[in-house]
């Protein structure tokens, strides 16, 4: 067959070279409880149109983010994409083209790549960032291997404001290297002291900004509390657009920015794919991960782009790579870059700001709710509201009435005694005051 060409007596030859006795054998490192035995759920073999019709009555059991008012974030934020974005990367030239492993030949591919470089550095406030990542987690964990070889410390602290996903990324990561990484309790009251966790083997602290709960803080004076015992801050951003309206990281002393960029120019997609951006200071970026493009001149004299530093291990002997991920998201950086072209950089601003008023809207109607609580006094474009039941089961409620209300804590965090009641609720440029009087009707008759 043309896609599975090996024999029965193929895989034994490969199954004695490698030692396993069977196939599953080489899956051991995996716990039994989270394999899947066989497929399940799923129809048997039948023709093309039944398959068709099964799968699209499966998906029709989904209630699309465009076909309902939409309060969903926790680090997947919904925006309005202009047309002109996904017409131009499925130009032949970008939608075919791979990693540029011939960089003097890939020019446009590169050149692309070193304006999105630019407009990262900006934003963040930092002095040089990368050409992308594969999301937000992953830079993360990145960021913290980043921050141990430049320390030549072993200990990683996650602020307990960090998103969960994030936090066990960078868990899983480290996981089988020797040091500690200290995950703080989450930051519902937001009382944490990330600076009472430094000593003198702390590598980095990471946080997130705006936090998990959508809380805004000044960020300076954990970044001195961390200069002043030798350790690097590590900023994360899941809602890049944030940027656009609050100081940036770089301005209150981060070391090194990890961001998830598809808030620009891509579309929620059912999970992916997403785009990792990282940014850090020029004294660090002989350990930045990945990949940098550089402007230079050619034998003529005419401008050109060059890979300046390729320390990824595609490209270099495995054990001298500072990361071992082996995409950056390059279509989906492209797609960030012709976004945030189209706005420039009032058009940025003017689109956070526009977010952060639609969130200033919601959350004085919802203080109006009967039963909802806000959390938190400074926000972006994300609210934390207690409510007076369980929050999944009032999601559920939702939904049955064409409300995505948004994301209960209990998800993100299962068995974190006291956030059963807690709701996580976004709003972006695409909520309409009728969704806003819906969802907050929903609320009052739901409960």
């Amino acid at each position: 067959m043309r896609y599975l060409p090996l024999t029965e007596a193929d895989r034994q030859d490969m199954l004695a070279v490698t030692g396993a006795a069977s196939i599953d054998d080489l899956f051991s490192d995996v716990p039994e409880e989270v394999r899947i035995d066989g497929i399940s759920g799923l129809p048997p073999h039948q023709g093309e149109i039944e398959v068709e019709r099964e799968l699209a009555a499966m998906a029709g059991e989904n209630l699309n983010a465009g076909e309902a008012p939409f309060f969903l974030g926790a680090g997947a934020y919904r925006h309005h994409v202009p047309a002109a974005v996904d017409h131009l990367i499925q130009r032949g030239e970008f939608l075919t083209s791979y990693t540029s492993y011939q960089p003097e030949i890939a020019q446009g591919t590169l050149q692309h790549l070193f304006e999105f470089q630019t407009q990262v550095a900006l934003v963040t406030g930092m002095d040089v960032a990368n050409a992308s990542m594969y999301d937000g987690a992953t830079a993360c964990a990145e960021a913290a291997l980043m921050a141990r070889r430049l320390t030549r410390r072993s200990r990683v602290v996650l602020s307990g404001g960090l998103h969960p996903h994030y936090a066990e990324t960078t868990e899983t990561l480290l996981r089988f290297m020797d040091g500690e990484t200290d995950r703080m309790a989450p930051d519902v009251a937001g009382t944490e002291d990330a600076a009472a966790a430094l000593d003198d083997q702390t590598a980095c602290v990471i946080v997130q900004y705006p936090d998990l709960f959508g809380r805004v803080r000044d960020l300076e004076p954990l970044a001195e509390a961390c200069h002043a015992r030798g350790a690097l801050l590590v900023v994360v951003v899941t809602e890049f657009l944030s940027l656009g309206a609050l100081r940036s990281p770089g301005s209150m002393g981060a070391d090194i920015v990890a961001a998830e960029g598809s808030s620009l120019g891509n579309a929620l997609n059912f999970g992916g794919p997403y785009l990792g951006l990282f940014a850090t200071r020029t004294k660090f970026v002989r350990q930045m991960p990945g990949r940098l493009v550089g402007e230079t001149a050619d034998a003529d004299g005419q401008r050109g782009w060059v890979l300046t530093l390729s320390t990824r291990e595609q490209h270099i002997r495995r054990e001298k790579a500072t990361s071992n991920i082996c995409t950056n998201s390059g279509l989906c950086a492209l797609a960030f870059t012709i976004h945030l072209s189209l706005l420039g950089e009032r058009g940025f601003r003017d689109l956070a700001l526009l977010n952060h008023a639609r969130t200033v809207q919601l959350a004085e109607l919802l203080a109006d709710v009967p039963g909802v609580e806000l959390l938190g006094e400074t926000f972006f474009n994300e609210l934390c509201v207690r409510l007076p039941g369980d929050a999944a089961d009032i999601v559920d409620r939702l939904a049955g009435r064409g409300i995505l209300g948004g994301v209960p804590l209990s998800r993100l965090l299962p068995g974190f005694a006291g956030g059963e009641d807690l709701l996580l609720v976004a709003v972006t440029e695409t909520a309409t005051d009728d969704d806003m009087a819906r969802l907050c009707q929903g609320l009052g008759e739901v409960q």
